[in-house]
């Protein structure tokens, strides 16, 4: 799915623009919990929250996250989007909530990460 699409499916507004909207984004995944966002991450995803603080640019670029988008219309502070800005991760918000924003782009092809493998047996 390209940003350009995502935008358009979420009725978002690009805050912070470091990608052509024809960049494409091979999957997504959601989270609160930076920890989880570090252990299931994956290079290039897209990932929405309803963290706005500096913490979750800093936790995308060591994951790999091109594309963060906030949910339910959330705006974050000045010293997330100059470190966005500085860091070159694009940043969007929607006034969908997570679980909407989630099944709008499954719905329209964008693939998840898949399941959580456990150490003594499968999901």
């Amino acid at each position: 799915m390209k940003i350009g699409e995502l935008a358009e499916i979420l009725e978002a507004k690009i805050l912070a623009d470091h990608h052509d909207h024809d960049f494409e984004i091979p999957m997504g995944g959601a989270a609160d919990l930076m920890s989880d966002v570090l252990a299931f991450g994956s290079e290039g995803m897209v990932l929405m929250t309803g963290l706005t603080n500096p913490q979750v640019v800093r936790t995308a670029e060591m994951a790999g996250i091109s594309v963060i988008v906030f949910v339910r219309a959330k705006i974050p502070p000045p010293e997330t989007l100059k470190l966005a800005n500085d860091i070159g991760i694009t940043l969007v918000t929607t006034g969908y909530t997570m679980y909407e924003a989630c099944g709008r782009l499954y719905a329209a092809g964008l693939k998840g990460l898949g399941p959580v493998k456990i150490e003594n047996g499968t999901w």
